[in-house]
Protein backbone atom coordinates (compact mmCIF):
# COMPACT_ATOMS: atom_id res chain seq x y z
CA UNK A 1 0.00 0.00 0.00
CA UNK A 2 2.84 2.35 0.90
CA UNK A 3 4.48 1.77 -2.49
CA UNK A 4 1.19 2.35 -4.30
CA UNK A 5 0.62 5.58 -2.43
CA UNK A 6 4.19 6.70 -3.13
CA UNK A 7 3.60 6.13 -6.84
CA UNK A 8 0.70 8.58 -6.69
CA UNK A 9 2.75 11.35 -5.11
CA UNK A 10 3.55 14.38 -7.26
CA UNK A 11 7.20 15.15 -8.02
CA UNK A 12 7.85 18.82 -8.72
CA UNK A 13 10.40 19.02 -11.54
CA UNK A 14 10.75 22.78 -12.00
CA UNK A 15 9.16 26.13 -11.30
CA UNK A 16 9.78 29.44 -13.01
CA UNK A 17 8.19 32.73 -13.96
CA UNK A 18 7.04 32.78 -17.59
CA UNK A 19 7.36 36.20 -19.21
CA UNK A 20 5.67 37.36 -22.43
CA UNK A 21 7.64 36.16 -25.45
CA UNK A 22 8.04 39.74 -26.74
CA UNK A 23 8.18 43.22 -25.18
CA UNK A 24 4.84 44.48 -23.80
CA UNK A 25 3.55 47.82 -22.43
CA UNK A 26 4.70 48.60 -18.90
CA UNK A 27 1.71 50.63 -17.72
CA UNK A 28 -0.84 50.51 -14.91
CA UNK A 29 -4.31 49.41 -16.05
CA UNK A 30 -7.56 50.42 -14.42
CA UNK A 31 -9.99 47.72 -13.26
CA UNK A 32 -13.76 48.09 -13.41
CA UNK A 33 -16.12 48.46 -10.45
CA UNK A 34 -17.04 44.80 -10.81
CA UNK A 35 -13.39 43.71 -11.10
CA UNK A 36 -12.69 45.52 -7.82
CA UNK A 37 -15.66 43.97 -5.99
CA UNK A 38 -14.37 42.38 -2.73
CA UNK A 39 -15.34 38.77 -3.54
CA UNK A 40 -13.24 38.89 -6.73
CA UNK A 41 -10.09 38.94 -4.60
CA UNK A 42 -9.69 35.20 -4.92
CA UNK A 43 -7.81 32.77 -7.12
CA UNK A 44 -10.34 30.51 -8.87
CA UNK A 45 -8.98 26.99 -9.01
CA UNK A 46 -9.66 24.20 -11.50
CA UNK A 47 -8.12 20.98 -12.82
CA UNK A 48 -8.30 20.02 -16.51
CA UNK A 49 -7.69 16.32 -17.18
CA UNK A 50 -6.30 15.23 -20.59
CA UNK A 51 -6.04 11.63 -21.72
CA UNK A 52 -2.92 10.42 -23.58
CA UNK A 53 -2.87 10.77 -27.35
CA UNK A 54 -0.74 8.12 -29.13
CA UNK A 55 -0.08 10.58 -31.98
CA UNK A 56 1.71 12.84 -29.47
CA UNK A 57 3.90 10.17 -27.84
CA UNK A 58 7.31 11.56 -26.97
CA UNK A 59 6.13 15.17 -26.91
CA UNK A 60 6.08 17.12 -23.66
CA UNK A 61 2.73 18.66 -22.66
CA UNK A 62 4.55 20.97 -20.25
CA UNK A 63 6.83 22.33 -23.00
CA UNK A 64 3.88 22.82 -25.36
CA UNK A 65 1.80 24.67 -22.77
CA UNK A 66 4.71 26.79 -21.51
CA UNK A 67 5.79 27.97 -24.98
CA UNK A 68 2.19 28.78 -25.95
CA UNK A 69 1.66 30.55 -22.62
CA UNK A 70 4.61 32.88 -23.26
CA UNK A 71 3.28 33.71 -26.73
CA UNK A 72 -0.28 34.29 -25.50
CA UNK A 73 0.99 36.66 -22.81
CA UNK A 74 2.24 39.06 -25.49
CA UNK A 75 -1.36 40.09 -26.14
CA UNK A 76 -2.69 39.14 -22.71
CA UNK A 77 0.19 40.94 -20.97
CA UNK A 78 -1.94 42.13 -17.99
CA UNK A 79 -2.09 38.50 -16.82
CA UNK A 80 1.68 38.60 -16.32
CA UNK A 81 1.33 41.69 -14.10
CA UNK A 82 0.47 42.05 -10.44
CA UNK A 83 -2.52 43.48 -8.62
CA UNK A 84 -1.64 46.75 -6.91
CA UNK A 85 -3.34 49.71 -5.27
CA UNK A 86 -3.32 53.01 -7.16
CA UNK A 87 -2.51 56.40 -5.64
CA UNK A 88 -6.25 56.98 -5.34
CA UNK A 89 -6.63 53.76 -3.35
CA UNK A 90 -8.27 51.63 -6.06
CA UNK A 91 -7.19 48.17 -7.16
CA UNK A 92 -5.43 48.11 -10.52
CA UNK A 93 -3.05 45.93 -12.54
CA UNK A 94 0.62 46.89 -12.50
CA UNK A 95 2.13 45.82 -15.82
CA UNK A 96 5.53 47.30 -15.01
CA UNK A 97 8.73 45.36 -15.53
CA UNK A 98 11.52 45.19 -13.01
CA UNK A 99 11.62 41.40 -12.78
CA UNK A 100 8.69 41.09 -10.40
CA UNK A 101 6.10 40.01 -12.94
CA UNK A 102 5.41 36.89 -14.95
CA UNK A 103 3.16 33.87 -14.59
CA UNK A 104 4.25 31.16 -12.16
CA UNK A 105 4.63 27.93 -14.13
CA UNK A 106 5.26 24.61 -12.39
CA UNK A 107 6.19 21.36 -14.11
CA UNK A 108 5.47 18.13 -12.25
CA UNK A 109 5.12 14.38 -12.77
CA UNK A 110 3.36 11.41 -11.18
CA UNK A 111 4.72 7.86 -11.48
CA UNK A 112 1.38 6.24 -12.25
CA UNK A 113 -1.27 6.26 -14.96
CA UNK A 114 -4.37 8.45 -14.96
CA UNK A 115 -6.51 5.32 -14.81
CA UNK A 116 -4.71 4.35 -11.58
CA UNK A 117 -6.21 7.46 -9.95
CA UNK A 118 -9.61 7.05 -11.63
CA UNK A 119 -8.92 10.04 -13.89
CA UNK A 120 -9.24 12.27 -10.81
CA UNK A 121 -12.85 11.48 -10.11
CA UNK A 122 -13.90 12.62 -6.64
CA UNK A 123 -12.68 11.93 -4.02
CA UNK A 124 -9.34 12.85 -5.54
CA UNK A 125 -6.76 10.09 -5.31
CA UNK A 126 -4.10 12.81 -5.57
CA UNK A 127 -4.35 15.86 -3.34
CA UNK A 128 -5.63 18.88 -5.23
CA UNK A 129 -2.92 21.03 -3.66
CA UNK A 130 -0.28 18.82 -5.30
CA UNK A 131 -1.92 19.31 -8.70
CA UNK A 132 -2.51 23.05 -8.31
CA UNK A 133 0.34 25.55 -8.79
CA UNK A 134 1.75 26.57 -5.40
CA UNK A 135 5.22 28.14 -5.72
CA UNK A 136 7.84 27.18 -3.16
CA UNK A 137 8.63 28.66 -0.80
CA UNK A 138 4.96 29.50 -0.38
CA UNK A 139 4.28 33.21 -0.92
CA UNK A 140 2.87 35.14 2.02
CA UNK A 141 -0.85 35.85 1.96
CA UNK A 142 -0.08 39.43 0.91
CA UNK A 143 2.24 38.30 -1.91
CA UNK A 144 -0.26 35.71 -3.15
CA UNK A 145 -3.08 38.29 -3.18
CA UNK A 146 -1.17 40.18 -5.88
CA UNK A 147 -0.84 37.21 -8.24
CA UNK A 148 -3.09 37.00 -11.30
CA UNK A 149 -2.31 33.63 -12.90
CA UNK A 150 -0.48 30.44 -11.92
CA UNK A 151 -0.26 27.28 -14.05
CA UNK A 152 0.92 23.72 -13.35
CA UNK A 153 1.25 20.86 -15.83
CA UNK A 154 1.48 17.42 -14.18
CA UNK A 155 2.35 14.56 -16.54
CA UNK A 156 1.40 10.92 -15.81
CA UNK A 157 3.26 7.80 -16.94
CA UNK A 158 0.55 6.98 -19.47
CA UNK A 159 1.23 10.24 -21.35
CA UNK A 160 -1.90 11.91 -20.04
CA UNK A 161 -1.63 15.08 -18.03
CA UNK A 162 -3.46 17.52 -15.81
CA UNK A 163 -3.33 21.29 -16.13
CA UNK A 164 -4.05 23.08 -12.87
CA UNK A 165 -5.00 26.76 -12.93
CA UNK A 166 -5.27 29.41 -10.25
CA UNK A 167 -6.74 32.49 -11.94
CA UNK A 168 -7.55 35.83 -10.30
CA UNK A 169 -11.26 36.62 -10.48
CA UNK A 170 -10.36 40.32 -10.29
CA UNK A 171 -8.98 40.26 -13.83
CA UNK A 172 -11.22 37.78 -15.65
CA UNK A 173 -14.62 36.15 -15.23
CA UNK A 174 -15.36 32.58 -16.35
CA UNK A 175 -15.80 33.34 -20.07
CA UNK A 176 -12.75 35.60 -19.95
CA UNK A 177 -10.53 32.96 -18.33
CA UNK A 178 -11.73 30.35 -20.83
CA UNK A 179 -11.03 32.78 -23.69
CA UNK A 180 -7.40 33.14 -22.59
CA UNK A 181 -6.88 29.42 -21.97
CA UNK A 182 -8.42 28.71 -25.38
CA UNK A 183 -5.92 31.13 -26.94
CA UNK A 184 -3.05 29.23 -25.29
CA UNK A 185 -4.50 26.06 -26.80
CA UNK A 186 -4.64 27.60 -30.28
CA UNK A 187 -0.99 28.59 -30.12
CA UNK A 188 0.04 25.21 -28.68
CA UNK A 189 -1.60 23.53 -31.67
CA UNK A 190 0.54 25.61 -34.02
CA UNK A 191 -1.55 28.67 -34.87
CA UNK A 192 0.42 31.71 -36.02
CA UNK A 193 -1.82 34.07 -34.07
CA UNK A 194 -4.75 34.15 -31.67
CA UNK A 195 -8.07 34.08 -33.54
CA UNK A 196 -9.81 36.58 -31.20
CA UNK A 197 -7.63 39.47 -30.04
CA UNK A 198 -8.16 40.36 -26.37
CA UNK A 199 -9.74 43.67 -25.34
CA UNK A 200 -9.20 45.40 -21.98
CA UNK A 201 -12.03 47.99 -22.17
CA UNK A 202 -12.85 48.09 -18.44
CA UNK A 203 -14.30 51.61 -18.70
CA UNK A 204 -17.30 50.11 -20.51
CA UNK A 205 -18.51 48.35 -17.34
CA UNK A 206 -20.87 50.56 -15.27
CA UNK A 207 -19.60 52.24 -12.12
CA UNK A 208 -22.91 53.20 -10.47
CA UNK A 209 -22.89 56.20 -8.17
CA UNK A 210 -23.42 55.06 -4.62
CA UNK A 211 -23.63 51.37 -5.54
CA UNK A 212 -23.89 49.30 -2.39
CA UNK A 213 -21.12 46.80 -1.65
CA UNK A 214 -22.23 44.06 0.72
CA UNK A 215 -20.12 42.28 3.29
CA UNK A 216 -18.00 39.25 2.51
CA UNK A 217 -19.63 35.89 3.27
CA UNK A 218 -18.95 34.45 6.70
CA UNK A 219 -19.54 30.89 7.93
CA UNK A 220 -23.19 30.72 8.99
CA UNK A 221 -22.50 27.99 11.54
CA UNK A 222 -20.33 25.02 12.37
CA UNK A 223 -21.82 22.76 9.70
CA UNK A 224 -19.81 22.21 6.56
CA UNK A 225 -21.59 21.22 3.37
CA UNK A 226 -20.97 17.86 1.74
CA UNK A 227 -19.55 17.34 -1.76
CA UNK A 228 -21.60 15.25 -4.20
CA UNK A 229 -21.12 14.79 -7.96
CA UNK A 230 -24.09 13.45 -9.93
CA UNK A 231 -23.92 12.33 -13.56
CA UNK A 232 -27.10 13.17 -15.45
CA UNK A 233 -28.11 11.30 -18.59
CA UNK A 234 -29.47 12.93 -21.73
CA UNK A 235 -32.66 10.85 -21.24
CA UNK A 236 -33.15 12.39 -17.79
CA UNK A 237 -32.84 15.92 -19.21
CA UNK A 238 -35.13 15.15 -22.15
CA UNK A 239 -37.72 13.66 -19.78
CA UNK A 240 -38.17 16.96 -17.95
CA UNK A 241 -37.87 19.00 -21.15
CA UNK A 242 -40.73 16.90 -22.52
CA UNK A 243 -42.82 17.53 -19.41
CA UNK A 244 -42.26 21.28 -19.79
CA UNK A 245 -43.18 21.23 -23.49
CA UNK A 246 -46.35 19.22 -22.80
CA UNK A 247 -47.45 21.59 -20.03
CA UNK A 248 -46.75 24.78 -21.99
CA UNK A 249 -48.01 23.97 -25.45
CA UNK A 250 -44.63 23.18 -26.93
CA UNK A 251 -42.45 25.83 -25.27
CA UNK A 252 -38.78 24.96 -24.87
CA UNK A 253 -36.45 25.09 -21.91
CA UNK A 254 -32.71 24.55 -21.54
CA UNK A 255 -30.82 21.75 -19.84
CA UNK A 256 -29.51 24.37 -17.39
CA UNK A 257 -33.04 25.43 -16.46
CA UNK A 258 -34.18 21.82 -16.00
CA UNK A 259 -31.21 20.73 -13.91
CA UNK A 260 -31.07 23.82 -11.72
CA UNK A 261 -34.83 23.63 -11.11
CA UNK A 262 -34.50 19.98 -10.12
CA UNK A 263 -31.46 20.71 -7.91
CA UNK A 264 -33.16 23.65 -6.15
CA UNK A 265 -36.27 21.59 -5.50
CA UNK A 266 -34.33 18.50 -4.39
CA UNK A 267 -32.17 20.52 -2.03
CA UNK A 268 -35.20 22.33 -0.60
CA UNK A 269 -36.89 19.00 0.09
CA UNK A 270 -33.76 17.41 1.57
CA UNK A 271 -32.97 20.38 3.83
CA UNK A 272 -36.36 20.16 5.51
CA UNK A 273 -36.97 23.92 5.67
CA UNK A 274 -40.17 25.19 7.26
CA UNK A 275 -42.71 25.51 4.40
CA UNK A 276 -43.13 29.23 5.10
CA UNK A 277 -39.37 29.90 5.07
CA UNK A 278 -38.07 31.98 2.15
CA UNK A 279 -35.57 30.19 -0.11
CA UNK A 280 -33.44 31.76 -2.81
CA UNK A 281 -31.69 30.68 -6.01
CA UNK A 282 -28.84 32.88 -7.28
CA UNK A 283 -27.02 32.53 -10.59
CA UNK A 284 -24.68 34.67 -12.69
CA UNK A 285 -25.80 35.79 -16.13
CA UNK A 286 -23.47 37.10 -18.83
CA UNK A 287 -24.03 40.86 -19.18
CA UNK A 288 -21.93 41.31 -22.33
CA UNK A 289 -24.99 41.46 -24.63
CA UNK A 290 -26.38 44.32 -22.50
CA UNK A 291 -23.17 46.34 -22.95
CA UNK A 292 -22.75 45.57 -26.65
CA UNK A 293 -22.77 49.24 -27.66
CA UNK A 294 -20.31 50.27 -24.92
CA UNK A 295 -17.77 47.46 -25.19
CA UNK A 296 -14.99 47.77 -27.80
CA UNK A 297 -15.77 45.64 -30.87
CA UNK A 298 -19.16 44.86 -29.36
CA UNK A 299 -17.51 42.81 -26.61
CA UNK A 300 -15.55 40.44 -28.88
CA UNK A 301 -12.38 39.59 -26.99
CA UNK A 302 -13.40 41.31 -23.74
CA UNK A 303 -12.23 39.18 -20.82
CA UNK A 304 -13.02 41.26 -17.74
CA UNK A 305 -15.83 40.59 -15.28
CA UNK A 306 -19.12 41.23 -17.04
CA UNK A 307 -22.01 39.44 -15.36
CA UNK A 308 -25.01 40.08 -13.16
CA UNK A 309 -26.31 37.87 -10.38
CA UNK A 310 -30.01 37.14 -10.67
CA UNK A 311 -31.98 35.98 -7.67
CA UNK A 312 -35.19 33.94 -7.75
CA UNK A 313 -37.09 33.69 -4.45
CA UNK A 314 -40.06 31.72 -3.20
CA UNK A 315 -41.13 29.81 -0.12
CA UNK A 316 -39.73 26.39 0.72
CA UNK A 317 -43.22 24.90 0.63
CA UNK A 318 -43.92 26.17 -2.87
CA UNK A 319 -40.54 25.03 -4.30
CA UNK A 320 -40.78 21.61 -2.62
CA UNK A 321 -44.32 20.82 -3.78
CA UNK A 322 -44.37 22.42 -7.24
CA UNK A 323 -43.82 20.43 -10.41
CA UNK A 324 -40.37 20.71 -11.99
CA UNK A 325 -42.11 22.55 -14.84
CA UNK A 326 -43.38 25.21 -12.44
CA UNK A 327 -39.92 25.65 -10.90
CA UNK A 328 -38.47 26.05 -14.41
CA UNK A 329 -41.08 28.78 -15.00
CA UNK A 330 -39.87 30.60 -11.86
CA UNK A 331 -36.31 30.50 -13.19
CA UNK A 332 -37.37 31.71 -16.63
CA UNK A 333 -39.25 34.63 -15.09
CA UNK A 334 -36.13 35.54 -13.14
CA UNK A 335 -33.96 35.45 -16.26
CA UNK A 336 -36.39 37.78 -18.06
CA UNK A 337 -35.66 40.45 -15.45
CA UNK A 338 -31.99 40.68 -16.44
CA UNK A 339 -32.18 43.70 -18.81
CA UNK A 340 -34.37 45.78 -16.50
CA UNK A 341 -32.60 44.87 -13.25
CA UNK A 342 -29.15 45.42 -14.73
CA UNK A 343 -30.19 48.78 -16.19
CA UNK A 344 -31.60 49.90 -12.84
CA UNK A 345 -28.41 48.85 -11.05
CA UNK A 346 -26.19 50.55 -13.67
CA UNK A 347 -28.22 53.76 -13.29
CA UNK A 348 -27.67 53.77 -9.54
CA UNK A 349 -31.34 53.08 -8.80
CA UNK A 350 -30.68 50.10 -6.50
CA UNK A 351 -28.69 51.88 -3.80
CA UNK A 352 -30.23 49.81 -0.99
CA UNK A 353 -29.51 46.46 -2.67
CA UNK A 354 -26.25 44.74 -3.60
CA UNK A 355 -27.07 42.17 -6.29
CA UNK A 356 -23.49 40.87 -6.26
CA UNK A 357 -23.40 39.93 -2.60
CA UNK A 358 -22.69 36.24 -1.99
CA UNK A 359 -24.16 34.86 1.20
CA UNK A 360 -23.55 31.88 3.42
CA UNK A 361 -27.23 31.84 4.38
CA UNK A 362 -28.17 28.15 4.12
CA UNK A 363 -31.48 29.09 2.49
CA UNK A 364 -29.65 30.41 -0.61
CA UNK A 365 -28.29 28.15 -3.36
CA UNK A 366 -25.63 29.65 -5.65
CA UNK A 367 -25.44 27.95 -9.04
CA UNK A 368 -22.94 28.27 -11.89
CA UNK A 369 -23.04 26.99 -15.47
CA UNK A 370 -19.59 25.92 -16.69
CA UNK A 371 -20.91 24.11 -19.76
CA UNK A 372 -20.86 27.17 -22.02
CA UNK A 373 -17.69 28.89 -20.82
CA UNK A 374 -15.33 27.15 -23.25
CA UNK A 375 -13.10 25.17 -20.85
CA UNK A 376 -14.33 21.84 -22.25
CA UNK A 377 -13.16 22.80 -25.76
CA UNK A 378 -9.57 23.79 -24.90
CA UNK A 379 -7.07 21.68 -26.89
CA UNK A 380 -3.27 21.87 -26.55
CA UNK A 381 -2.79 19.30 -29.29
CA UNK A 382 -3.85 16.21 -27.31
CA UNK A 383 -7.59 16.75 -27.85
CA UNK A 384 -10.11 18.38 -25.49
CA UNK A 385 -10.10 17.48 -21.79
CA UNK A 386 -11.72 14.28 -20.62
CA UNK A 387 -13.28 16.40 -17.90
CA UNK A 388 -12.84 19.65 -16.02
CA UNK A 389 -12.91 19.78 -12.22
CA UNK A 390 -13.93 23.12 -10.67
CA UNK A 391 -12.72 23.42 -7.09
CA UNK A 392 -14.24 25.39 -4.23
CA UNK A 393 -12.56 26.45 -1.01
CA UNK A 394 -15.65 27.68 0.86
CA UNK A 395 -17.51 24.62 2.11
CA UNK A 396 -20.08 26.74 3.95
CA UNK A 397 -21.63 28.38 0.85
CA UNK A 398 -24.28 26.22 -0.81
CA UNK A 399 -23.17 25.75 -4.41
CA UNK A 400 -24.14 23.75 -7.47
CA UNK A 401 -21.95 23.81 -10.60
CA UNK A 402 -23.12 22.40 -13.92
CA UNK A 403 -20.23 21.04 -16.00
CA UNK A 404 -19.98 19.03 -19.18
CA UNK A 405 -19.76 15.27 -18.70
CA UNK A 406 -16.88 13.11 -19.83
CA UNK A 407 -15.84 13.81 -23.42
CA UNK A 408 -18.14 12.24 -26.01
CA UNK A 409 -20.69 11.35 -23.34
CA UNK A 410 -24.15 12.96 -23.62
CA UNK A 411 -25.85 14.52 -20.62
CA UNK A 412 -24.34 16.65 -17.89
CA UNK A 413 -22.65 16.51 -14.50
CA UNK A 414 -23.72 18.36 -11.39
CA UNK A 415 -21.01 19.13 -8.87
CA UNK A 416 -22.71 20.10 -5.64
CA UNK A 417 -21.76 21.18 -2.15
CA UNK A 418 -25.14 22.27 -0.93
CA UNK A 419 -26.44 20.15 1.98
CA UNK A 420 -25.09 19.14 5.36
CA UNK A 421 -23.67 15.58 5.53
CA UNK A 422 -26.78 14.06 7.10
CA UNK A 423 -28.95 15.23 4.19
CA UNK A 424 -26.84 14.01 1.26
CA UNK A 425 -28.77 10.76 0.72
CA UNK A 426 -32.10 12.58 0.75
CA UNK A 427 -30.77 15.12 -1.75
CA UNK A 428 -29.39 12.41 -4.05
CA UNK A 429 -32.62 10.40 -3.91
CA UNK A 430 -34.69 13.48 -4.74
CA UNK A 431 -32.40 14.29 -7.68
CA UNK A 432 -32.72 10.86 -9.28
CA UNK A 433 -36.50 10.77 -8.85
CA UNK A 434 -38.11 11.35 -12.25
CA UNK A 435 -41.50 12.32 -10.82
Amino acid sequence: MAAAEAAKSVERLAQRLVQPAAPTPEVPLKLSWLDRYPTQMALIESLHVFKPNPARDGLSPARAVERALARALVEYYPLAGRLAVSDSGELQVDCGGGGGGGVWFIEAAVRCRLEDVDYLEYPLAVSKDELLPHPRPRPSREEESKLILLVQVTTFDCGGFVVGFRFSHAVADGPGAAQFIGAVGELARGADAISVAPVWGRDAVPDPAGAMVGSLPEPAGANRLEYLAIDISADYINHFKGQFAAATGGARCSAFEVLIAKAWQSRTRAAGFDPASPVHLSFAMNARPLLHARLPRGGAGFYGNCYYIMRVSSTAGKVATASVTDVVKMIKEGKKRLPSDFSRWAAGEMAAVDPYQITSDYRTLLVSDWTRLGFAEVDYGWGPPAHVVPLTNLDYIATCILVKPWAHKPGARLITQCVIPGRVTAFHDAMVDLN
